[in-house]
This record gives structure tokens, C-alpha cells and sequence, in this order.
């Protein structure tokens, strides 16, 4: 409950009040939105009425991010975890990278030019 609030109150901060959040089945999480919606709404300051965050529970609607996500679990598995963040950063924005000139979202890639291994030696280089 502590980690899902400090998650929630970081994103609330850096994104700004959402009207409505997608959470899974999790009883957790949606305390912790209450708990922080409410605490929000108190703090206010600028004598206007803040509307409650809606929550919309489903353990479906968040499967088409999971199954983007599914290449980097698969790859990541293996590896028993990473050693420090910035290994992290570093393997995870290179397997996002070759995951998106597979599916032509990358600068090179909509170049029909450069195979996918040169399109990888010039970002690499």
C-alpha cells in the first residue's frame, strides 16, 4: 500500500489530476487512489470543486500494453534481473529500439534501404 501511494502521489505530481485511471482487479491500488484523490482534494487550495478520480477496474483493458512488453520479459528472464539502473536503462532502451524497427516506429526504419542489422550499426555507432 505504501509503494502503490508514493507511485501514485510521484505521477500525480509529474502528469498532473487525471479524470479516470485503468487499474487490474487490485484492491491496493485502488485504495491507494482513494487515499490520494481524497488527501489531493483536501489540500486544494484554489476554492474550485475537484471532481472525485473515477476508477475503472478490469483485468483486460491493460493487455495490449502487456503484450507490447511481452518481448522484453521474455529477454529479460533469463538474465536473472540487472545489476544497477543504468544497466537497466541501457538494455531495456536498446531491446525498445530493435522492438521498434520491427514494427517501423524508428527513424530508420522507413528507409526500406538499411536491413535491420545495418539500422543497428547506425545507432550503435
Amino acid at each position: 500500500m505504501a509503494a502503490a501511494k508514493r507511485f501514485l502521489r510521484k505521477a500525480l505530481k509529474r502528469h498532473g489530476r487525471p479524470e479516470r485511471i485503468v487499474i487490474d482487479g487490485s484492491q491496493t491500488n485502488r485504495e491507494a487512489i482513494l487515499t490520494c484523490d481524497t488527501a489531493d482534494r483536501l489540500q486544494d487550495r484554489s476554492r474550485r470543486e475537484l471532481k472525485p478520480i473515477r476508477i475503472r477496474q478490469s483485468a483486460y483493458l491493460n493487455n495490449r500494453i502487456e503484450q507490447d512488453h511481452r518481448a522484453i520479459k521474455r529477454r529479460v528472464r533469463p538474465m536473472l534481473g540487472f545489476q544497477s539502473v543504468v544497466c537497466a536503462r541501457v538494455i531495456l532502451g536498446g531491446i525498445e529500439m530493435i522492438h521498434m524497427m520491427r514494427k517501423q516506429q524508428a527513424k530508420y526504419a522507413r528507409n526500406p534501404a538499411p536491413s535491420l542489422a545495418e539500422q543497428f550499426e547506425m545507432l550503435a555507432a
